[in-house]
């Protein structure tokens, strides 16, 4: 994966209607350390992290590069947003487009801030890439991230196999970039 490229990064803080997104700070990287060893969070995703090796590794602002949004309730970090180049991608159908990741905190889940953030960095990608499609890949088992994925507009383009599960790859096709 890389960077979007041709972006001007950091935006300005995206605010929604709960939440803003904004680029990663030093108070976030506690959040960045339970986000990234936790065993709920990484249930689909290969298995949490050891809390003891993020704590060694962690810069002092975590995940500072274009196309990675802080995700922030009531002044705190609650999930992360990824939007990156899919040019190393298995699969012929995603290389080489934006590709939508994202991570919230077990204590965010359920409340539809997934899908508000991800709503809000996908409107924030189609005003910086005008025309640029979005490529989303998550496990068949992950119905969360399922359901969000057709709540947020991406249609099947494949399953597949990989890492021991079965793994979905759905696309959202370009959106007009708002007035």
């Amino acid at each position: 994966m890389e960077d979007l490229g041709a972006v001007a990064w950091p935006p300005e803080p995206i605010k929604t209607e709960r939440l803003v997104l904004r680029e990663a700070e030093p108070r976030d990287r506690a959040a960045f350390i339970e986000l990234l060893g936790s065993p709920e969070v990484h249930t689909y995703l290969g298995g949490p992290r050891s809390r003891d090796e993020l704590e060694r590794q962690m810069p002092e602002v975590p995940e500072q590069w274009p196309g990675s949004f802080v995700v922030q309730l009531d002044g705190s970090m609650i999930g992360q947003i990824l939007l990156r180049r899919a040019t190393g991608h298995s699969r012929p159908a995603a290389a080489g487009k934006a590709d939508l990741g994202y991570m919230f905190l077990p204590r965010a889940w359920g409340s539809g801030y997934a899908a508000e953030a991800c709503a809000a960095a996908l409107a924030w990608l189609a005003d910086a890439l005008p025309g640029e499609p979005v490529v989303l890949t998550t496990q068949t088992a992950n119905t969360r991230s399922m359901r969000l994925a057709a709540q947020l507009g991406f249609t099947e383009v494949e399953r597949f196999e990989a890492w021991d599960a079965e793994q979905w790859l759905g696309m959202r096709p370009p959106v007009t970039p708002s007035a």
